[in-house]
């Protein structure tokens, strides 16, 4: 074993390798304390609706999430239970965890998973002996904290916000004021035995924040990592670093979301840009939609806004580009404030020319050139309302052609757009109809992605659809919905994902498409779209909601970004950008040694594009052999058989997918 070992780190000198195939990671903000609880020397934090824990003796600092050990994400409500010595964690969706000090976690789902017409929602926790009372929008939930189960549930057709104990009886306040009340030692299941009352000490209901007012102080210097917002509208990778903005106003039912861009780099730090300034026009810096970097200087980058264009440099404010004080900007026709101004779309070409979108105005597209100087411009084909652009016009791409792509994701007009740069030339594309004649239906039109093959992809509230590149200048002809083969000897086959709320897309490196929904968590599909490879939800993985808003991918180490409702996570999948060529120094394989207690998949990454990949047993017999998925190739440690592979030395033989020879690398396996 020990020669093996040894004759390892001859082969292999990767000090650090990318995260293990399959794993899933979570970037969640911890920046707004909302609650403390003190268990002994241990403070839990509820933050920015997450949780972690500081201990006082040693200093350290645990967080908690989906990846290792809790049950759902988005925290409303946390106590600690002292007599029990477990902490109980209410989520949005009325999910429950009870998680000891240790971090050993019990999930209690029966409220969560309970069909009722009333309103579940628990407003307030309070505690007597081992009992947790939880006040909920019909009545209610006694929680037995010892034997991790409801044992109770009162059904007192009221919003109860507040519950307390005293002099043996227990109080229900409603959110109307009125309080009802019942002895502890009657039936409390009948209705009958609950009886409005004024004769009670209004401070019963005071909710006790001594463990929040003590350790608040202490708590705000503490530095558990993670991003300031769990917002991610919008993403993009750039020089391996992924940028993010927030989003916000009209995606989110009028709701503003704070104005933030957030950048994470390769060692998982997070960057946050200046955002306490206040913009042109505007009361408050929020509702920023898109962001793009100046490809002659990546410290400069600009994002869009519904405030117009904003600025920066080195991660500094530097000027709010609006109506007002920048000529070609304008307010929103269909809403006249001054400081309203839709630019959600805004991209760079390579020679560092700006292209912003700004919607319900009269110059649809505003272009910035490298030297600073602006223009506009308007077309027939963008015109919603007499001489004013779409209303909702976002998504903007630059593809493989220079063309510059985007959608109207406006009800009224649902379309996708094509400019040429070059010619100033608009193609508008709003027959929906598909290649078998049957109009789609489509309401909503969300993003739009180049694949692999040149086609333009558009994710739309009826599933995706795609125009060829040899179609591009017939937007006439419609789209197509690809046709799924059944396989089954008939031949009837199903459009992709029909009738699907797809918001967002990205290609990976094996050419496979991600698509991410609005309600349906996330899809993985093959590159020729025949198979579907994953479907990522909430109850089968760690992904922290259903409602996807962006998708982003490190090309370069496959891990897969996907912005949610409730924030960032990740999952590191099994493809990355195909290698030009492969070479020694750029093939290799992790992880390296292969040691006993290792189960996982083994990764050789590096590879060209489709690439031939064997592995060899020292005396030369095939254990495996397969195509890589971009750049990357998994083998599971087993032969041929299924069994695993004995202790040795094993080689990877390697060969373009024209048949030309690759190199070698070297796998050591510990049994």
């Amino acid at each position: 074993m020990k020669r093996i070992i040894i004759a390892l780190f001859c082969i292999i000198d990767y000090a650090i390798c990318p995260a293990q195939i399959g794993t899933w990671h979570n970037y969640l903000s911890y920046h707004e304390v909302q609650d403390i609880c003190a268990a002994g020397d241990e403070l839990f934090v509820k933050a920015s609706n997450g949780l972690y824990s500081y201990n006082k003796n040693d200093q350290s600092i645990r967080t908690y999430d989906k990846v290792n050990g809790l049950s759902d994400t988005y925290i409303t409500h946390i106590k600690w239970n002292k007599k029990v010595g477990r902490l109980l964690i209410v989520y949005q969706n009325q999910n429950m965890d009870l998680m000891q000090q240790s971090g050993e976690v019990v999930n209690l789902s029966d409220l969560y998973q309970k069909s009722m017409t009333a309103d579940k929602t628990v407003n307030s926790i309070c505690n007597h002996e081992q009992y947790a009372y939880l006040a909920c929008g019909f009545g209610i939930v006694k929680v037995d904290m010892e034997r991790s189960e409801i044992s109770e549930s009162y059904q007192l057709n009221a919003n109860i916000s507040r519950v307390a104990i005293a002099n043996g009886n227990i109080y229900a306040r409603q959110s109307n004021g009125q309080v009802l009340c019942g002895a502890l030692d009657d039936n409390l299941l009948n209705p009958n035995n609950w009886k409005t009352t004024t004769d009670y000490d209004a401070a019963i209901f005071n909710e006790d924040r001594t463990d929040y007012n003590e350790n608040l102080e202490l708590v705000k210097e503490l530095k558990p990592g993670g991003p300031k917002y769990n917002h991610f509208f919008n993403m993009l990778f750039h020089q391996g670093l992924l940028y993010t903005v927030g989003g916000g106003w009209w995606q989110f039912d009028n709701y503003h979301r704070p104005g933030t861009i957030q950048v994470l780099n390769a060692d998982k730090e997070w960057n946050i840009y200046q955002d306490d300034f206040k913009p042109a026009f505007a009361t408050k810096y929020e509702d920023v939609n898109a962001i793009a970097i100046d490809p002659l200087d990546d410290s400069h980058v600009m994002v869009a806004s519904c405030m117009g264009v904003i600025e920066f440099m080195n991660g500094q404010f530097q000027k709010n580009y609006t109506a007002g004080n920048t000529d070609y900007f304008e307010s929103a026709a269909s809403n006249g404030a001054p400081n309203y101004v839709r630019t959600d779309g805004i991209v760079y070409d390579q020679k560092g020319n700006m292209y912003c979108l700004n919607s319900g105005s009269t110059t649809a597209i505003i272009k910035r050139d490298a030297n600073g100087t602006w223009s506009g411009f308007m077309n027939a084909a963008l015109i919603d309302k007499p001489e004013h652009s779409m209303r909702v016009m976002k998504g903007t791409m630059i593809d493989s052609r220079g063309l510059m792509w985007f959608v109207n994701a406006h009800s009224e007009h649902p379309a996708f757009f094509c400019f040429d740069p070059e010619t100033e030339e608009v193609e508008r594309y709003e027959n929906f109809s598909n290649q078998d004649g049957t109009n789609m239906g489509v309401v909503r039109v969300n993003s739009v992605c180049e694949d692999k093959n040149g086609n333009i992809w558009v994710t739309t509230d009826k599933g995706p659809v795609y125009v060829t590149k040899t179609e591009i200048a017939e937007p006439s002809r419609g789209v197509i919905q690809y046709k799924v083969p059944r396989n089954d000897g008939t031949n009837y086959a199903d459009y992709l994902l029909a009738n699907v709320n797809t918001h967002c897309m990205a290609i990976d490196g094996g050419g496979r498409k991600w698509f991410g929904t609005t309600d349906n968590g996330v899809y993985l599909i093959s590159a020729d779209n025949n198979t579907q490879i994953e479907h990522f939800t909430t109850l089968n993985s760690p992904l922290l909601s259903n409602n996807i808003e962006s998708i982003a991918i490190n090309q370069e180490t496959g891990e897969v970004f996907f912005g949610t409702e409730y924030g960032l996570c990740s999952y590191m999948s099994n493809s990355t950008a195909p290698a030009a060529e492969m070479t020694d120094d750029g093939v290799y394989a992790y992880p390296n040694p292969v040691t006993p207690d290792y189960n996982g998949l083994i990764t050789i990454t590096g590879l060209s594009l489709d690439a031939d990949v064997k592995i060899l047993s020292s005396n030369g017999q095939l254990v495996a052999e397969g195509r890589s998925t971009g750049g990357t190739f998994t083998w599971n440690g087993r032969d041929k058989d299924g069994s695993r592979v004995a202790s040795g030395i094993y080689m990877v033989a390697t060969a373009t997918s024209e048949g030309n020879k690759g190199v070698v690398c070297k796998i050591a396996v510990v049994k």
